[in-house]
């Protein structure tokens, strides 16, 4: 029986990655996503490359009411959920904490610690019910270390840090695996949603060096995600080889 990976956040970046890898290798998708029409031609793209299934479920992580409708509609559709990437997330602003715009923090929140509590919560429950089940959380090196102006999005990659701990210990007993994944620099949308917009900010992050780009993580989540049953990677950090946390890059 082909297993099915469940992604939030699957309309760009390293979701979209992810999404791509398992689908070359043979899973059966639910991808998530807030806009509805990525997710339909990735679907359409996704099956016809790889004749797998792929469900689209468009709905925002952070409203809880309508995760749990949009989870609880795919017992329906699907057997089970063999593997959940908790993947949404953003960053938003780079700035002083006296300086910061409350609004950016409330979505940080939200979608990063909220979002992941509330897709988390909703699947949960389909795998103790099939008595096994793996959840890989994407964190961050930013919730490692904290660096200059990265306050709350640290804030909100500790707290996945974290949770993602404390669900590998409350969900021993039902033989869940988590695991934590934490990369660094990878050049994607993050930037460009983190600067608003700003292209040419958001550019100049990346310049001088080569960061790691959505492949590179999906490799290692399908990785984690491919070993035997009895086998956990608890957690993984993940730089491009410029790059040794987040206070040193080296821009040659």
């Amino acid at each position: 029986m082909q297993k099915t990976v469940l992604i939030t956040g699957a309309t760009s970046g390293i979701g979209e990655a992810c999404a791509r890898k398992f689908a070359a290798g043979g899973y059966n998708l639910v991808i998530t996503g807030r806009r509805e029409h990525r997710l339909v031609q990735l679907k359409a793209e996704l099956e016809k490359e790889h004749s797998i299934n792929c469900i689209t479920l468009c709905f925002d992580v952070c409203d809880r009411k309508a995760t749990e409708e949009a989870i609880a509609g795919l017992r329906e559709k699907v057997q089970t959920i063999d593997i959940l990437v908790n993947n949404a997330g953003l960053a938003l602003g780079r700035d002083y904490f006296e300086e910061a715009d409350r609004n950016d923090w409330d979505i940080m929140m939200n979608t990063n610690v909220n979002g992941l509590l509330n897709v988390s919560m909703a699947v949960i429950p389909l795998m103790i019910q099939q008595g096994s089940g793996h959840i890989i959380n994407m964190g961050s090196i930013a919730g490692k270390e904290v660096y200059e102006k990265g306050n709350i999005y640290c804030a909100s990659k500790f707290a996945v840090d974290a949770i993602t701990k404390a669900q590998r210990i409350d969900l021993l007993r039902h033989r869940i695996k988590v695991t934590g994944i934490h990369p660094g620099a990878v050049e994607s949308e993050f930037s460009l949603v983190r600067f608003k917009g700003d292209k040419e900010t958001a550019d100049s992050i990346y310049k001088g060096y080569q960061p790691l780009n959505p492949e590179d993580v999906a490799e290692t989540v399908f990785f984690c995600a491919s070993l035997p049953a009895h086998v956990c990677v608890n957690e993984l950090s993940i730089t491009c080889v410029s790059q040794a946390n987040p206070f040193y890059t080296f821009k040659g």
